[in-house]
């Protein structure tokens, strides 16, 4: 039989806490017993041991060629490696402070060390795997799938790294996985907000909403998501528009739900109300006269004395005009003029119509259904927002809406169950291009969006709701969602302050891998988080059938082909809808 340990020329010359410097004299010589290994280089792993049962495993770092006469060659090496853990037997420990000095034998580290590494103290049932070691495809580097989606993730990376196709290949595999012993749909519950439209492929059995088949009627807005629709809140008497606003939509609240306690109906109450009763409240206090000898009453041009401008200021537009000296302006008269065309600019949109368009006929529940895939017409795991033909002025909102009501569905699904019963459908919200609605800033605009996923991200894994946060700038992403994530899927980041930011609020930082970011290939990341045994740079698993549509252009390609005319007019026709 051969011996294994013939071919050993290196020695460890030197240890420090996180560090350890290895003399080689010939590379050539300087191989493992398993000839499956690829070759040497900087990122494969090595083992250090001082007996079979007990073996240090270390990540090349850099490596350095010092001269020497005296050798054959010439030359000699110096390798410097990171310490990972410990093997015994077949358990992996993080850590490296439990090897005897001096090591009897440095080698590269075998396939069956390296995969024992990743699945130490992982079972089945907890097993999830979308990606392989980027230095060895043969090895898969799988994850506690429970930590992983229990405590949310970020996937970062420049656009062209492979972001989308990580999405989708993580998302795949996860509605794929079942126990054996049934057919059709598993127990998996996902909600993706697509922002440039790319999903719809991926997912083609997804249960697809967009602007022409969205159901978000205005009236579950809550009290930020309505006042950043309706109100500018910079003008000089934006206060009277917010209390005359609120006063005037609870009141139509209490008269469209008159069976429910009045006393319980409130502003932002998931209740319907009719946004045309409110302008017209609008109006009527913005138009109204006062008699000053008549109880101080708003008093008509007819000469009706209205005692309770609820709900008479909601039925109709009264004209008011002065026909005596007793008459005198309302405490509001003509303060709402601007915030009137406002009202009606907005109302009256044509972009908007999924928010107003027979509004009053949805129901919670029907909404709640087409939210998570459970419509009448089929069941799905995923649910795609499409939000691309949403307009930008209400993108905020609609994704604030949309978020804020499956986490009150969590939050409501878990009072139902009893005792400590463990929630019976998680659900997992992944937002793409995550920067562009919870940015690190503090206009009003993002308000509403930044409030309620960062209650998601503060709150929600009590109540099974986690998130999935995907963007090209992770340095322009709120730090309180972001400093939330447990896991990162980290891809190629070029810009500087993406990549400080990165490695500023990863949890576990380890040697240099996280100066490997901007050299990283299409489809690598480091893989980091409380979900995988060590830091790992991974290459990601291809989608085999469904991609989504984000490849790259072939521009030189395409620019060779024969001069291809527009269609100009059905572009606009496109446009204008």
């Amino acid at each position: 039989m051969t011996d294994p340990n013939k071919n050993i020329n290196a020695e460890v010359i030197a240890v420090f806490p996180n560090k350890v410097k290895l003399s080689v004299d010939d590379l050539s010589k300087f191989i493992s017993a398993d000839e499956q290994l690829e070759k040497l280089k900087v990122g494969s792993y090595l083992e250090i041991a001082d007996d079979d049962n007990h073996k240090l495993i270390a990540i090349i770092e850099s490596y350095a060629i010092v001269v020497d006469e005296k050798k054959a060659s010439g030359r000699s090496y110096v390798i410097d490696a990171n310490p990972l853990g410990i093997i015994e037997g077949n358990n992996f420990t993080r850590g490296g402070d439990a090897l005897t000095i001096p090591p009897t034998k440095v080698l590269p580290a075998k396939q069956s060390d390296i995969k024992a590494i990743f699945c130490s103290g992982l079972k089945d049932k907890e097993r999830f795997c979308f990606s392989k070691l980027a230095q060895n495809i043969k090895i898969d580097t799988p994850v506690n799938g429970n930590r992983f989606f229990n405590k949310h993730f970020a996937i970062v990376g420049s656009t062209g790294s492979g972001k989308s196709h990580t999405v989708a290949k993580i998302l795949q595999n996860a509605i794929n996985a079942k126990n054996s012993g049934y057919d059709g749909l598993n127990n998996s519950h996902i909600v993706l907000f697509d922002i440039h439209g790319e999903y719809k492929s991926a997912f083609p059995n997804a249960n697809h909403v967009d602007s022409t088949n969205i159901n978000i009627p205005y009236w579950l807005f809550d009290s930020d998501e309505l006042g950043d629709l309706f109100i500018e809140s910079n003008e000089d008497n934006s206060h009277n528009q917010v209390s005359q606003f609120r006063f005037a939509v609870t009141g139509n609240k209490k008269k469209f739900n008159p069976n429910l306690p009045q006393d319980k109906i409130y502003f932002d109450s998931p209740l319907k109300f009719d946004i045309d009763e409110v302008i017209r409240y609008i109006k009527n206090i913005n138009n109204e006269l006062i008699n000053k000898k008549n109880n101080r009453c708003p008093t008509t041009k007819a000469n009706e004395i209205i005692a309770n401008r609820i709900p008479k200021y909601f039925e109709s537009d009264l004209e008011f005009e002065k026909t005596s000296a007793d008459f005198v302006n309302g405490p509001y008269s003509g303060d709402f003029e601007r915030f009137i065309l406002r009202l009606e600019t907005i109302r009256n949109n044509p972009r908007l119509k999924f928010l107003f368009d027979n509004r009053n006929e949805i129901e919670l529940e029907s909404i709640l259904k087409q939210f998570l895939g459970y419509t009448d017409e089929r069941k799905a795991n995923v649910t795609v927002f499409d939000l691309s033909g949403i307009p930008f002025e209400v993108l905020s909102i609609t994704v604030s809406l949309i978020s804020r009501i499956l986490f009150e569905y969590g939050y409501y699904y878990k009072r139902l169950l009893t005792g400590n019963a463990a929630c019976e459908t998680p659900l997992l919200l992944v937002y793409e291009e995550a920067h562009k609605y919870v940015p690190k800033s503090d206009l009003v605009k993002y308000r509403a969006s930044k409030t309620a996923i960062e209650r998601i991200a503060k709150e929600g894994r009590k109540y099974g709701i986690t998130l999935g946060i995907v963007s090209q700038r992770p340095a322009e992403i709120s730090e309180t969602i972001f400093s939330q994530c447990n896991n990162f899927i980290a891809m190629r980041l070029t810009n500087p302050d993406d990549q400080n930011y990165v490695k500023r609020l990863l949890p576990d930082s380890l040697g240099n891998l996280t100066d490997t970011l901007p050299a990283l290939k299409t489809g690598e990341a480091l893989l980091i988080g409380d979900s995988i045994v060590m830091p790992s740079i991974v290459k990601v698993d291809e989608c085999k059938e469904y991609c989504p549509s984000s490849n790259d252009i072939n521009y030189v390609e395409i620019w060779k082909e024969k001069w291809k005319d527009v269609v100009f007019n059905k572009i606009v026709e496109e446009w204008k809808k």
